[in-house]
């Protein structure tokens, strides 16, 4: 089995992200703990995922901070996953793979979810990157600013 490398030391930023979320499992259990399931089991039933791979992701997130657990909110012997605040940084994420996925993924015609206001009971608008004075930025309006060198 090869080794995997971690990039936690990298100089890029998406590197470090991807080395802590840069697997696809770890991705949907956060999705589905942002969609509301919160106990082991409805992960695992839900995903479809091997209790032990689903253990090892659970165990990892959690040391890196991105879920906690927390006692059964019924009062059950239970514990439930819980998105930290490092976690929920991650709901841009989510929407913008959704949105792709809406984009590149489905035909025309394929029905698929939306993502709604719970105020408006609408579609919410689609991501988009803004300048500080309001402007909608592509990537080709964009370069990253190597870090200074001492």
């Amino acid at each position: 089995m090869v080794k995997r490398v971690s990039f936690m030391g990298a100089d890029c930023p998406v590197a470090r992200a991807l080395d802590v979320i840069g697997d696809w499992w770890s991705l949907l259990i956060i999705r589905d703990v942002f969609d509301g399931r919160r106990r082991f089991s409805e992960l695992q039933s839900g995903l479809g995922i091997a209790k032990g791979m689903l253990a090892t992701r659970l165990r990892d997130l959690v040391e890196r901070g991105v879920l906690t657990t927390t006692p059964a909110s019924d009062g059950s012997a239970y514990r439930e996953y819980v998105l930290t605040e490092k976690g929920s940084g991650l709901f841009l994420v989510i929407v913008a793979l959704r949105q792709w996925g809406e984009d590149h993924l489905y035909r025309p015609d394929e029905r698929h979810s939306a993502l709604i206001d719970i105020e408006t009971n609408r579609p919410v608008d689609r991501l988009s990157l803004r300048s500080t004075d309001g402007r909608r930025l592509e990537w080709r309006d964009t370069w990253v600013r190597p870090r200074d060198v001492a």
